[in-house]
């Protein structure tokens, strides 16, 4: 776990800057928030609104203590914070405003559906009426259009006659409009003849100009010719009144005066020829005057330009009026006739109107029968359409009738749920914001015992349902069918996932160890195109810039505690408006976010730790699977293999049910909107009730389906639930595996995994007919199955403790262990106040701790009086306690407990009285309740592991340390004809590892990847390389082999993808002799000299290797410094034997034995008497004996002996018939030796398995807070303050003696470890009691105490292996000596092993006796002198040195008799030394010689 250092670390820092604290917001200040930000909400009345105020900070506070609760219970962490506090608010807010919103468009759908229906219903009779009146008016229109039929007739005829008379009259019109026609085109043609005549007089009066003009008017006498020119236009001018015109040159001169108007007359004189206004006697008047010779225009020309210019123009319109003149007896003509045409076409318009009054007439006539008809028509067809309309309104009735009553009461029910829907949202928000990380029990805990008593409580006044549930708020039937279509578990707390996943307002973070999420979110998004991505790809950004573009959802798999830094934009929706555009600016790039965009997050880990920081930007949900919802999951595997065609039924009805719930939900939302959205009477649109019709008649035809499917499941559910025991079983076995993980972070088991081995268990268990011996089969082999294929990956000091598990889980599960009983077998008892503990009958042989254990045991029901009986059977009780195996039944419990235990209650006394036997019973335990074959466990096959192993799978070793199994999968490989490559991980390994997994793949080879813990930081990326391993199809006959050791960061997925194999050392003198034997070739055994020689003192290093390697499990009756002798030290010391033999003719023994044990085997170890002690195994091995004597004995036992000469094989079959189980006397130790091994042993495997104990108050009696604050209580009375030094050595203080010194500084250790145990209990009281933060320091004083350990915290003075109780007495016995120190003087005999530094005890006694004889300190020794004294008996203290006390023989005995050591009685692990005087003498004067054993102290 990763922590930031304190800030002690960095004394500058806290120096150089101002620390402010933010502690956690109080209650005040959370209610005060809350009502500021629900201050505009309508919330109801004014108690509901405090009500909500008030409640926001108790969830907040709640959820903290409950979180505080989980970690201490399930060991997993949740955090709150004041943005999630702020984030709840927000959260209730918009669910109340989305709620309300749905809840009156719902009301008002219903309401319109009701009013719809209710408006049809009053149409009935209303259209019954209107039929009978449709049908009388129908007769009456009849008879209007019989009446009108002859009167149309007649009329008809008149107007076809009329008609008749107007189409004579138009022809005759027709042929006098022709003549008129062409009569007026002649007369066009002459006058077209005239044209160029006007065009010439218009082109000579635009010649004229204003200044020629002038210039002529000018003129006092005009030109010859000129004025007869001018006469010309005089008399043309005239207006023929005058008969003797002027024409004068001064009347010339006059007309000129406005040549403006001059010139406007000419231009006019062709109109006024064409009106006819122009006399004919002025062109008469005017021949003369052009009949002269120089009227004409050149010879104008010569004199005047504008005299030639009139001249041209006079000439022009004499022509034009002379033809003129000659067409006006045709105009005459054509004006007669177009008067006659006139009257002609006045004749056939009469004639036409006439014809056309006979055709109005009669089409007035034909329109009002039309109009008769049309009206008969109408009301025919408003007949029929009431005919129809009644008929519908009828049929509409009847189908949607019932469902106005059903739809008024939803109104109703709506209205109600209305006003109760601020309780039940904010139960439902508070739901989703801190439930999601919460396991079944704690949510219920969350809910029914800390939300809902508050909502509900009498002085709230906050209405909401009765039957609160968020899941009604959160999610409807429909859509959780849906979900179970999609491959998520039915269970409720899956379904609560589901509901939380799919309405959080963070995105969701799903903690999914067995990939149930996984798989569900990925069929549940499949159609909308989801992403998948890991952090491990390097484009999974681009991945998310295009999500977040174009709204598709995006999984993001197998994160772990930490998130990448990229990806805070898109967990806190860093959501900026730009202009009308949304951007969320991911690394450098800014990405239009389109909010169908979905983020959801899955890990593997089963038990994260993620910040506050990542929990609050993301909603974390725990789909970690539980009891229920996968035993459902077997339960279905089981019925899928043992009854297909039920389960295939089970399947489709889910299906046909789920989607029949949903059908019924569109049919309804259809009708309504249909409804709702109809405009007018529903009966004016027959497609909408047919329509209305068809959708109800197939909602009815669905519900009679899904009444029948939900009958017919749960009859296949009743015949499902006989198969219910198996997948229990098979659920608890899944479990236990599971809870491996927190023994050893390399034991990982998938969900998939073991499913394939379940599905394997159905295949190959026994067949029955009858049910019941079809599951006892079914469990028998499954447990077994699972026994043996976890094995192969446990450590063996794991393997009988996960035997044990399943036992006991099963024997739980079956009601057949007592828990109360069962817990005491774990943790026994332990005693802190020993005033009220009845005294120790049994004193002499039974010691304080299983007095203790006895005691405490007394207190359950079915113990009650098993401590008297230690008095009243204290001899029986001996006799059980000295037996070799008392666990066996074949020993009888004394007095009546023979007949009243049951077989746990036999081990519970096992495990008070000799803790030795813990393994062995129960191992009995195991054998009697599942049988033999689960204590043995199968030896690892690397053939078979082969054999069931993919080429896309991992094989795993989990190293011990002396264990490689390279050289066996190098003898495997060239076996079975493979080719095999190993390589080292190692820094810069990872490109020849890559290449030789691409040559494996291609090749079919196998490849070996050791010390993978070496390489953590590469690991990723080889799991990246294992999960494409199927899409690269490698070879059939390709293996990739990893070895590691363990290491609590190797990847999970690595873990759960391979088969894991554990690598140990053989345990055992059998086992070790044999595997050094098995790997001994034929050429390696002959290739010495002298064979006899050699192969006697092989098997003797052979022996010495496997003594030394196997005398570990003694402890530190083994050696003092544990040392991992492995197989290179034997096969150098092999080396050099063969070749010392065959060097030298003598058998050089102190050559060999300096070389075995002082440095193949000795350069390892560090111990003075660790090396003594091979030697002395050395020389007991290697001597002229074991060549000379048959069958050397190599220990006091006779079957571990030199064999006779022989072949290899002679060996390894002498091997074989060793013991099994090797007596510490082969080792040259005493029987007890085994004692201390094998109470170690048993300890480990309960404080595991107590380890893996949920600390529920349901599992032990009582809640694991309540117990740990009566220890720290008991603790806090028991353990008194600190010295006050000064005061208790006010005149020794100033001037101390060494002895004093001693004291002094022994005194301020101890205050040291007091002050600091009141300090940590204090705090762990306020801690509990929520007055201060549980820090994780508090933490690890929290449970040790809660499993009877001393905290580490408290061992800073002295180590000390003993339970709390224990030593927590010890402790106070140390404080007392101290304290009767100073207060009484010098003690008589002093308990050494109560000092935290005897060796300056020590000390401090030299320097007294050297300075009292005026000696050197460094000439004194120390002389040792046995007082045969209680302490009682001694009056005052020895002259020289001291008495001392409180020393303990271990691996001995003391004779008391004789005062010299002796064998240890049986059972006797260490004795109680008398009291002795450590007396420092000269160093000559000490004792020495024979008869005096130097033990080391």
């Amino acid at each position: 776990e990763q922590r930031p250092p304190p800030p002690r670390r960095f004394p500058a820092l806290i120096n150089c800057a101002v620390i402010d604290w933010f502690m956690p917001w109080p209650e005040e200040a959370l209610v005060s928030v809350s009502k500021s930000f629900l201050a505009e909400v309508d919330l109801g009345t004014a108690q509901q609104h405090a009500s909500v105020c008030a409640f926001m900070p108790f969830a907040f506070i709640e959820v903290d203590a409950l979180s505080k609760r989980y970690l201490e219970q399930e060991r997993r962490y949740n955090w709150t914070t004041p943005k999630s506090f702020l984030e709840l608010i927000s959260l209730f807010t918009s669910m109340l405003a989305q709620r309300r919103a749905r809840g009156d468009a719902q009301i008002l759908r219903y309401q319109t559906g009701v009013h719809k229906l209710a408006t049809t219903a009053e149409s009935v009779s209303v259209l019954e009426q209107q039929l009978q009146s449709k049908q009388q008016q129908v007769e009456e229109k009849r008879a209007q259009c019989d009446a009108l039929v002859p009167r149309m007739a007649e009329q008809k005829d008149r107007a076809a006659e009329e008609s008749r008379a107007a189409a004579r009259v138009a022809d005759e019109t027709a042929g006098k409009e022709a003549a008129v026609l062409t009569m007026k085109a002649k007369i066009d043609a002459d006058l077209e003849a005239a044209e160029p005549a006007l065009q010439q007089a218009a082109a000579a009066l635009d010649s004229l100009n204003k200044k020629e003009l002038s210039e002529l008017r000018g003129l006092g006498k005009p030109p010859s010719g000129v004025d007869d020119v001018t006469a010309a236009v005089l008399l043309m001018l005239g207006d023929g009144t005058k008969k003797n015109v002027d024409t004068s040159w001064k009347a010339t001169q006059a007309l000129m005066r406005d040549l403006n108007t001059f010139m406007a007359d000419l231009a006019a004189f062709r109109a006024r020829i064409d009106e006819g206004d122009v006399p004919k006697s002025n062109f008469c008047s005017i021949r003369p005057l052009l009949e002269k010779e120089h009227f004409n225009v050149d010879a104008m020309r010569l004199k005047s330009v504008a005299a030639a210019g009139l001249c041209e123009w006079v000439l022009s319109i004499v022509e034009y009026w002379d033809i003129n003149e000659s067409i006006e007896p045709m105009r005459a003509g054509a004006r007669q006739a177009e008067m006659d045409l006139s009257d002609a076409i006045d004749a056939k318009n009469g004639a036409t109107r006439s014809a056309e009054m006979a055709e109005a007439a009669s089409n007035e006539t034909t329109e009002a029968y039309e109009a008769a008809l049309l009206d008969k028509d109408a009301v025919v067809a408003e007949g029929e359409l009431c005919v129809r309309k009644l008929a519908l309104a009828q049929r509409l009735m009847a189908s949607l009738g019932s469902e106005g009553d059903r739809w008024r009461s939803a109104i109703v029910t709506l209205s109600i749920d209305h006003d109760r829907l601020v309780g039940d949202v904010l139960l439902s928000a508070a739901f989703l914001s801190y439930a999601g990380c919460f396991n079944r029990r704690f949510r219920a805990a969350l809910i029914g015992d800390s939300f809902l008593p508050f909502l509900q409580g009498p002085k709230r006044d906050l209405q909401m349902s009765e039957a609160a549930d968020p899941l009604s708020i959160l999610t409807d039937e429909a859509q959780v069918a849906s979900w179970s279509n999609e491959n998520l578990p039915a269970d409720r707390v899956s379904i609560e996932n589901g509901a939380i996943v799919t309405n959080c307002a963070r995105w969701p973070l799903m903690i999914d160890p067995q990939e149930q999420a996984n798989k569900w979110v990925k069929k549940m998004e499949k159609d909308n195109g989801i992403k998948l991505v890991t952090l491990k790809q390097s484009d999974f950004l681009r991945t998310l810039e295009n999500a977040i573009s174009f709204g598709a959802p995006v999984l993001m798999q197998e994160i772990l505690e930490e998130l990448d830094p990229s990806l805070d934009p898109i967990m806190s929706k860093a959501i900026v408006k730009i202009g009308n555009r949304n951007i969320l600016r991911l690394g450098d790039k800014e990405v239009e976010y389109n909010f169908d965009f979905r983020f959801y997050l899955t890990t593997k880990l089963g038990n994260p730790h993620y910040t506050p920081e990542i929990s609050t930007k993301s909603t974390l949900v725990n789909f970690s699977v539980k009891e229920q919802g996968l035993e459902d999951q077997l339960l279905g595997a089981v019925v899928r293999k043992e009854r297909p065609e039920l389960e295939v039924e089970k399947n489709n009805l889910v299906i046909a049910v789920a989607a029949g719930k949903r059908k019924i939900v569109e049919l309804e939302d259809l009708i309504l909107r249909m409804l709702t959205q109809a405009s007018g009477s529903l009966l004016d649109d027959e497609d909408l009730v047919l329509t209305l019709q068809s959708s109800k008649n197939t909602s009815e035809e669905v519900k009679a389906s899904l009444d029948i499917s939900e009958r017919t499941e749960k009859e296949i559910d009743k015949a499902r639930e006989g198969y219910r025991p198996c997948a229990y079983r098979a659920s608890i076995l899944y479990f236990m595996l599971n809870d491996l993980s927190r023994v050893d972070p390399m034991y990982q088991f998938s969900l998939d995994a073991y499913t394939s081995l379940f599905n394997i268990s159905l295949d190959k268990s026994t067949r029955s007919d009858e049910l019941q011996e079809r599951i006892k089969h079914l469990n028998e082999y499954h447990t077994h199955f699972v026994y043996r294929s976890t094995c192969r990956g446990l450590f063996e000091a794991h393997k009988l403790l996960f035997a044990f598990q399943v036992c006991a889980k099963i024997m739980q599960g079956a009601k057949k262990i007592n828990v109360e009983e069962y817990n005491f077998f774990l943790r026994g008892g332990q005693v802190f106040d020993k005033s009220q503990q009845p005294p120790n009958p049994c004193a002499d042989w039974l010691n304080e701790q299983a007095w203790d254990h006895i005691t405490e045991l007394d207190k359950l029901y079915n113990f009650r009086n098993i401590a008297s009986s230690f008095s009243s059977n204290a001899r029986e009780w001996k006799s059980w306690h000295r037996h070799n195996e008392p666990e066996t039944s074949a020993v009888r419990l004394p007095g009546e407990w023979e007949n009243k235990c049951t077989e746990l209650q036999r081990i519970i006394i096992v495990r008070c009285l000799r803790p030795d036997r813990i393994v062995f019973a129960v191992t009995s335990f195991i054998v009697n309740n599942l049988g033999q074959k689960f204590t043995e466990p199968p030896q690892l096959d690397l053939t078979q592991v082969v054999v069931e192993s993919v080429p896309t799978s991992p094989l795993i070793f989990v190293l011990s340390p002396g264990v490689d199994p390279t050289n066996q999968l190098m003898q495997l490989a060239e076996q079975k004809g493979i080719t095999f490559s190993a390589i080292a991980l190692g820094q810069g390994q990872s490109p020849h590892a890559i290449r030789l997994i691409d040559e494996g793949i291609t090749s079919g080879h196998w490849v070996l990847l050791a010390n993978c813990h070496l390489m953590m930081s590469w690991l990723n990326e080889l799991e990246k390389i294992i999960e494409q391993l199927p899409g690269r199809s490698p070879r059939p006959q390709f293996r990739l082999w990893l070895s590691s050791a363990p290491h609590p960061k190797f990847p999970i997925g690595i873990l759960q993808k391979g088969i894991k194999m554990t690598t140990e050392p053989p345990k055992g003198l059998k086992a070790n002799m044999s595997r050094l034997y098995a790997n001994m070739s034929d050429a390696k055994f002959q290739r010495c000299g002298k064979p006899a020689k050699y192969k006697k003192l092989l098997f003797s290093l052979c022996w010495f290797h496997s003594v030394l390697v196997d005398r570990r499990k003694f402890l530190n009756l083994g050696w003092n410094i544990p040392y991992d002798f492995n197989d290179s030290d034997f096969d150098v010391s092999e080396l050099c034997l063969s070749l010392y033999l065959d060097e030298y003719e003598l058998t050089p023994w102190d050559a060999l034995k300096y070389l075995v044990s002082e440095i193949n085997y000795g350069g390892r170890v560090t111990d003075d008497w660790d090396r003594r002690l091979m030697n002395v195994y050395m020389n007991s091995f290697f001597n002229d004996e074991a060549l000379a004597t048959p069958n050397f004995r190599l220990s006091s036992l006779p079957q571990y002996c030199i064999p006779d000469d022989g072949s290899l094989q002679s060996y390894r079959d002498f091997c074989a018939t060793l013991p099994g189980v090797d007596r510490p006397e082969a080792f040259g130790q005493h029987p007890n030796a085994d004692i201390a091994s094998q109470i170690s042993e048993g300890s480990e495997m309960l404080q595991t398995i107590v380890s893996l104990q949920p600390r529920t108050a349901e599992a032990e009696g009582a809640g694991p807070e309540a117990r740990v604050l009566t220890i720290a209580d008991d603790l806090s009375a028991l353990v008194p303050g600190p010295f006050a030094i000064r005061s208790l050595l006010a005149d020794q203080f100033d001037e101390p003696t060494p002895l004093v010194t001693v004291l002094v500084q022994e005194m301020q250790r101890y205050n040291a470890v007091l002050t600091k145990i009141r300090t940590s209990l204090d705090d762990l009281k306020k801690a509990i009691k929520g007055l201060v933060v549980m820090s994780s320091e508090l933490e690890v004083v929290f449970n040790a105490l809660l499993e009877g350990r001393v905290p580490a915290s408290w061992l800073t003075a002295y180590p000390s292996l003993k339970p709390l109780a224990a030593w927590s007495r010890d402790l106070l016995a140390r404080i007392l000596q101290l304290q009767t120190w100073a207060e009484q003087g010098q003690p008589k005999v002093y308990w050494l092993t109560g000092f935290t530094y005897p060796t300056g005890f020590l000390t401090a006694l030299m320097q007294t006796s050297a300075r009292k004889n005026n000696v050197s300190i460094d000439t004194l020794a120390w002389d040792f002198l046995v007082i045969n004294l209680e302490e009682k008996d001694i009056l005052q203290p020895p002259k020289e040195g001291a008495y001392v006390k409180g020393l303990w023989l271990e691996g001995a005995g003391w004779n008391d008799e004789q005062s010299c050591l002796t064998e240890p009685e049986p059972m006797e692990l260490i004795y109680s030394m008398p009291i002795i005087q450590f007396k420092p003498v000269e160093a000559r004067a000490r004792r020495g010689g024979g008869g005096v054993y130097q033990c080391p102290l």
